[in-house]
């Protein structure tokens, strides 16, 4: 392979259009395994390929990113940063976007690595062209450079040259660019901020997250929502979430959520609030956040409820979130008639809403009525019961009719909720009891497509996980439940054919 790719090389150079040289050379080169190329590839035989780039022909360039974006992947992080910077630092500033993504990618190769970390830094300029980049129109460039850059945050060394160095001014120019290449900075900021509490005290002694904060109540609403949005993620580690209580953010964001129905635009950010808490209320406490932001639950609930379409989506994912988890349930029970007139929107939604918002009620109501095994209580099974039956008078009908209608996400929605009520004995008495049930649990031909029978089959293994399954159902039944477990989800009955021609 060796002596291809030499010989292959060398007419490419040798051609006064390279174009059809390239295009073998880049056959050879994705025919052979990449180890091939380990031993003997060398700088000079790079710099041919990259000294092409330098042109006006697409296909050219095309033909050379592919060949070099294989090659280069034997290098060393290391070495690719030390023998290969010039061509790297060129290849940030090329006209082409597929080269910048080239370079981008190599460059937070080498950064993932300590070796090519010290190498990337003994050529800062490279790290102001990468800086550059954030600012590209090209979100795939961008996103590239915010990569990098995070790569090389992940070292103290690399911490120090973002933020104490003179590329703490290349950020803070680059941030000028627009509203759009602000947020991406802040979005390089939450993503380091993110690693460690040591982290983030570089972003934050640098202004950057106060920066964000300011955001939170700026005049533009599109720019506070996505600002909600960078907090919220902001929020997803322990310390990140004890820095914006120090810094007060979470009563100011309860504060925000309380005014909004005096801010007739705040249906702009208003969803970003509550996603806000609730990703707060699954990561801390349910109960705590609810109790000492009571403005939280409130607000879902009103929203849950709300003639405006576009509020019932974020409303109907937190409930199922908060529901999801036996704190959550039990915060919610605690409503009392609260919740009880949420439970009822909910289900008139599943069946009579737009298909999303049905689709989503459905997600919601088995979240609320999931109840494991080992987290069942009397208490629990008696609020699980009640939550059901509070869907309708007949509310396993209603669930099966709605799995019947010819919408394959509306049946697998339902089945979900048959699944997450399985494993509790009131359930299978309800099954048990409503007549032909059974018998459609195990009939395959309902569900039809690949999904349809993986959630027909999680039924199926949900209502064998409980012990009291055999008594209710009966033995005959369990037998077939065990069957079709052992059958697996995709099992096909052979029907036999006798043909009968010739007979006569």
């Amino acid at each position: 392979m060796a002596a291809s790719f030499d010989s292959l090389l060398a007419e490419v150079a040798a051609a006064e259009d390279p174009v059809e040289a390239l295009r073998s050379l880049r056959t050879a080169v994705f025919a052979a395994p990449v180890s091939a190329f380990r031993e003997t590839l060398s700088v000079a035989q790079l710099g041919i390929i990259f000294s092409l780039l330098n042109t006006d022909d697409k296909e050219q360039v095309e033909v050379c990113v592919e060949i070099l974006g294989r090659v280069l992947e034997v290098l060393d992080p290391a070495r690719l940063a030390r023998d290969c910077r010039a061509e790297l630092q060129s290849g940030l500033a090329h006209p082409d976007n597929s080269v910048k993504v080239l370079a981008l990618t190599q460059i937070g190769r080498a950064v993932s690595d300590a070796a090519g970390i010290s190498e990337v830094m003994n050529n800062p300029e490279i790290l102001h062209e990468v800086i550059q980049c954030i600012g590209a129109e090209s979100i795939s460039i961008s996103k590239k450079a915010i990569s990098a850059l995070s790569k090389l945050s992940g070292t103290k060394a690399g911490l120090d040259a973002l933020f104490r160095s003179d590329l703490l001014k290349k950020l803070q120019d680059v941030m000028a660019i627009s509203d759009i290449v602000r947020y991406r900075v802040y979005e390089l900021v939450v993503e380091i901020s993110a690693v460690s509490p040591v982290s983030l005290g570089y972003c934050a002694s640098s202004s950057f997250v106060s920066k964000l904060l300011e955001e939170l109540t700026g005049d533009d609403v599109l720019i506070r929502a996505t600002a909600i949005e960078m907090v919220t993620s902001l929020a997803k580690s322990q310390h990140g979430r004890q820095y914006l209580a120090q810094q007060g953010i979470m009563d100011k964001i309860s504060n925000m959520i309380v005014g909004a129905d005096s801010d007739p635009l705040s249906s702009f950010y208003l969803p970003g609030l509550v996603k806000f808490f609730g990703n707060l209320a699954i990561m801390d406490s349910p109960q705590q956040v609810c109790e000492n932001y009571p403005a939280f639950l409130n607000m879902v609930f009103a929203m849950a409820v709300s003639p405006d379409s576009t509020q019932i989506p974020v409303a109907l994912d937190t409930l199922g979130v908060l529901g999801g988890t036996v704190e959550g349930k039990q915060v919610l029970h605690k409503t009392g008639e609260q919740f009880s007139t949420v439970i009822k929107r909910m289900s008139r939604l599943a069946q009579d809403g737009a298909t999303d918002l049905r689709v989503r009620s459905l997600e919601a109501i088995a979240q609320l009525l999931t109840l494991p095994v080992e987290q069942q209580t009397d208490d629990l099974l008696l609020l699980t019961e009640s939550w059901f039956c509070s869907l309708s008078s007949e509310p396993l009908e209603m669930i099966r009719s709605i799995s019947t209608q010819p919408f394959p996400e509306l049946h697998c929605s339902a089945l979900r909720i048959f699944t997450a009520i399985a494993c509790q004995a009131w359930a299978q008495r309800m099954m048990i009891s409503s007549p032909g049930f059974a018998e459609w649990v195990m009939e395959r031909s309902v569900s039809k497509g690949k999904e349809a029978k993986d959630c027909k089959f999680q039924l199926v293994c949900a209502l064998l996980s409980s012990s009291s399954t055999q008594e209710i159902f009966g033995a005959q039944n369990y037998l077939k439940l065990k069957t079709y477990q052992k059958e697996g989800p995709y099992f096909v009955t052979a029907i036999a054919t006798v043909t009968t021609e010739g007979a006569d």
